[in-house]
């Protein structure tokens, strides 16, 4: 979902910069004709309009293209603007702040129908290391890769993020216990596939937390972070390059 939804709704903002703007630009023209009207009688005004209606007209078209292209203008950076805000910038992933929004969300969604969230978390071991023996820019160049990883497991309705340092997350919607431990496997696979030849050594482990309601509400999404963080935590401890999964199941007892 972090492209559907997303750039859906940038669209959607766009389509209401542009009715702001067609409305503003009506405004405006409608005020000058008030403005005129008020400072001369109505027989003169009704005249004057009728003998000078190509000119009010031009006036018309020329101030809604102006309010047009101003719309279209503040409405791209104003989206360009929210991209950066939600975007880490060495990846291109979701930054922290999107993928907490996406959570909350996604959270809800799930609690009010009744589907199964996963929210993934990656962890690259062993960078310390490379950037101690090589340099930061090894480390960056690792952390691109695993990046472009998470990218190629997604689905259309995931997201992926930098949640912090060399941790990543992925948030599936509607994705069971079993479905996400494949994600998990099928990451681990792709970044072995990507990982350079100069670092043959370095692994990822992967925490996974599923979160199926079965009645009622949770209101505390935060659950899923902490869940997904030990099983990673159990991961590493476990050994590392490896997946853990936590399930959260609740039901509500019936009044």
């Amino acid at each position: 979902m972090s492209g559907d939804l997303i750039f859906g709704g940038h669209a959607m903002k766009r389509r209401s910069g542009f009715n702001y703007a067609l409305l503003t630009a009506v405004a405006a023209v409608s005020g000058l004709v008030i403005l005129r009207g008020l400072f001369t009688s109505r027989e003169t005004f009704s005249s004057d309009f009728l003998s000078n209606r190509l000119l009010y007209g031009y006036v018309f078209v020329v101030t809604a293209l102006v309010f047009l292209v101003l719309g279209y203008v503040l409405g791209r950076q104003a989206d360009k603007l929210r991209r950066l805000s939600a975007t880490d910038s060495l990846t291109g992933l979701s930054n922290r702040r999107a993928l907490d929004d996406r959570v909350r969300d996604e959270w809800h969604r799930a609690s009010r129908y009744g589907s199964p969230l996963a929210l993934l978390l990656v962890d690259i071991d062993g960078l310390k290391a490379i950037n101690d023996q090589l340099g930061h820019r090894a480390g960056d160049d690792l952390l691109r890769q695993t990046a472009t990883a998470i990218r190629h497991s997604l689905r259309a309705s995931d997201l992926g993020a930098r949640w912090g340092g060399d941790e990543f997350a992925i948030l599936a919607p509607q994705t069971s216990r079993d479905a996400a431990r494949q994600m998990a496997e099928r990451l681990l696979l792709q970044l072995k596939q990507e990982r350079d030849a100069k670092h043959p050594g370095i692994s990822a482990s992967v925490g996974v937390a599923v979160f199926a309601c079965e009645e009622g509400v949770i209101d505390d999404p935060d659950m899923l972070m902490r869940a997904a963080d030990e099983a990673l935590y159990r991961a590493k401890a476990g050994g590392r390059d490896q997946v853990k999964v936590a399930t959260l199941r609740r039901r509500l007892a019936k009044p």
